[in-house]
């Protein structure tokens, strides 16, 4: 799309009204060039408890007991008048070398009419939903003067309710896993629950971990919410970005995601400290990433460690890399390697025999942070060794084009390149007329990994921000909207992109940035205005690139073709105060359909959807009628429209 001629009349254009000509003109003459089949996809890390407390459906606050060192936290004693229970962290009485701590039940006063035990408030609340099956699991032992029962149970924050309870017995000196299925009966949902593990005689027990599931996605054990889980699918994404920022990282070496130690059954799995100041389980590991991407029927974009740290260490390239070069080299084969190698052969026996299908590998993250300008020579390495051992794979540098060319890789030619953008919504309208149009077409594709337009007049990590509400208002989709309609426009360079962050559990301290795509509590999600309009693209792009210009007008768009139905998907973004009359025409085209389709997020711009009302701002599909070349389409104020066209050539 042409600029408009200057950003004084995009501007007048938008305080003051469109002149009458405006005019919106797309060229279906011949493809201006191929939409990338992954423009559209998914960036995830731990953050904003996006997984423990988010699409990780475990249930359990703090399960293993490894949240805190000093005290049992998120547990708490049960008692009466007439029992009595203390609970305490025992490291010297342990599962195993993973879980290092236990935690000692110890009731001293207890009958069949006054139980004693200790609870978990999960996340925010344990989600109680009415005729719903929960799956519980403990690894648990006795001493030899408790013989049982355990009554395990969902109970309400006033303890007046059970929803759900069940007994287990065969408790003994040495640790066994016991499993126990809780159901509930036709009861309100709420969130204001606990779960309850409680004995109704004296004695001292020991838990090395308890874990609570509610139906997951596809009845996977160690799975995911299935609410969030259908949110994601439903934005039809391409690709899934993983491990994610911050959290490949890590704060230290130590605290990096070590992929290795997130394999295998819960129990083998320690966990570490996530970057954003909460303890991760690594309950959703590597495998389950790979899971979740084949799930959606989206390709893994892996990223592997690089040798640097958020808190500003790095490994010196050479001999010092060159351990976690292999790491990543195994990393790889675990994710495609024929079951005949050594870590293809622990992928099947982890339950995945058949490869994933990987194309991409991002070789760190943000490493334009590194003082020491040691990225290049680290990526030279990892890169040159991913060559060659799997020649086949793209590698990703982590510094794009909007850094100083000081930081980029210069030792190697990078197959793709990784772009950051949180950008105000006025920076994205005045800026993405242009963006990349002056890119070298023959220098390394793009990938936007990250990018966000925020609606506040400071930046989305100032203090501030945690004043504001977690997810955007429509005024950020429409900044949102500008910058994707610009990417598609340029998608046969931009080869794919991702909004971030994707999820945010939005109770008090649930999280650390905003503005966030998703917002939920333990029992309820929903999605921004963002999360519309990204779904509005993601879900109508064709596979051609059509050449659009513009006129007398401060709306934006883009404009693609499906090469085999001829269905031409228009995206107009209107940021201005008023309604627009926009007259469209499409050339080089023998006719159009008279009908077609209208998508429509229209509202005022301060206006966004919550928890309380999720659907205050969502889109409107209506019939287009009377569609011919030079047809006049109203565009209302604050909106973004996609167009569905049937065309004939």
């Amino acid at each position: 799309m042409k600029k408009i001629s200057t950003i004084l009349i995009c501007a007048a254009a938008m305080a003051n009204g469109l002149a009458a000509n405006s005019t919106f003109t797309v060229d279906a003459s011949h493809p201006a060039g191929k939409v990338s089949p992954m423009l559209y996809g998914l960036m995830t890390e731990e953050i904003n408890h996006s997984y423990d407390g988010g699409l990780y459906a475990e249930l359990i606050q703090n399960r293993a007991f490894l949240d805190n060192p000093t005290k049992p936290v998120h547990w708490s004693v049960v008692n009466g008048e007439n029992s009595a229970a203390t609970i305490a962290l025992d490291s010297a009485n342990v599962f195993n070398d993973k879980l290092t701590t236990s935690l000692r039940l110890t009731v001293t006063k207890a009958d069949g009419k006054n139980s004693a035990g200790l609870a978990n408030d999960g996340y925010w609340g344990i989600p109680v939903q009415p005729k719903t099956t929960y799956r519980a699991a403990m690894l648990a032992r006795t001493d030899i003067d408790f013989s049982g029962p355990v009554t395990v149970s969902i109970v309400s924050d006033d303890g007046k309710k059970v929803y759900a309870t069940e007994k287990f017995s065969g408790l003994t000196t040495a640790w066994k896993k016991f499993e126990v299925t809780l159901k509930t009966g036709k009861v309100a949902p709420t969130t204001k629950a606990h779960f309850v593990i409680t004995l109704d005689q004296p004695g001292t027990i020991w838990l090395g971990m308890v874990s609570l599931f509610p139906p997951t996605w596809n009845d996977q054990p160690n799975g995911f919410r299935k609410d969030l889980m259908q949110m994601l699918v439903d934005l039809n994404p391409k690709f899934l970005r993983f491990p994610g920022g911050n959290y490949l990282e890590g704060d230290t070496v130590e605290t990096r995601f070590d992929w290795k130690k997130t394999l295998g059954p819960i129990e083998e799995r320690h966990g570490h400290p996530c970057p954003w100041g909460y303890r991760s389980t690594d309950g959703l590991g590597l495998l389950e990433f790979l899971k979740w991407c084949e799930d959606m029927k989206a390709e893994p974009l892996l990223a592997v460690y690089a040798g640097y740290n958020l808190k500003g260490a790095h490994i010196n390239p050479g001999a010092d890399l060159e351990p976690f070069v292999q790491e990543a080299l195994e990393e790889i084969e675990y994710v495609i390697g024929d079951t005949n190698t050594k870590w293809g052969g622990q992928r099947a026996k982890d339950g995945h025999p058949a490869p994933f299908d990987l194309h991409y590998v991002e070789i760190g993250n943000e490493d334009w942070f590194d003082k020491s300008l040691s990225y290049d020579a680290r990526f030279t390495q990892i890169h040159d060794a991913i060559k060659a051992k799997y020649p086949q794979l793209k590698t990703i540098s982590s510094v794009g084009n909007e850094q100083p060319a000081k930081l980029r890789v210069h030792s190697r030619k990078p197959d793709m390149i990784d772009e950051h953008y949180y950008r105000s919504v006025n920076d994205f309208i005045h800026t993405s007329p242009d963006y990349a149009t002056k890119y070298d077409r023959n220098g390394p594709e793009i990938f936007v990994g990250e990018w966000a337009a925020y609606e506040t007049p400071f930046v989305p990590w100032d203090k501030r921000s945690q004043k504001e509400p977690p997810t955007p208002n429509l005024k950020a989709a429409i900044g949102d909207s500008v910058f994707m309609a610009a990417m598609e426009r340029n998608s046969d360079l931009i080869k794919m992109q991702c909004y971030a962050p994707l999820l945010v559990n939005v109770n008090p301290g649930g999280r650390q940035w905003r503005p966030d795509m998703i917002g939920y509590d333990a029992i309820s999600a929903y999605g921004s205005p963002s999360y519309y309009a990204f779904q509005m693209f993601s879900r109508n792009v064709g596979d051609e690139i059509l050449a659009t210009a513009s006129a007398e007008t401060a709306v934006q768009g883009c404009a693609t073709r499906d090469a085999k139905t001829g269905e031409i998907f228009l995206k107009l973004v209107n940021p201005a105060t008023n309604s627009v009359s926009l007259k469209i025409e499409i050339t080089g085209v023998t006719a159009l359909a008279s009908k077609g389709s209208a998508i429509t997020l229209a509202g005022n711009l301060g206006d966004s959807n919550s928890l309380t009302q999720p659907g205050k701002i969502i889109p409107v599909t209506k019939t287009l009628r009377g569609v011919k070349s030079g047809f006049t389409y109203e565009l209302p104020p604050n909106s973004i429209v996609v167009l569905k066209l049937k065309s004939r050539s």
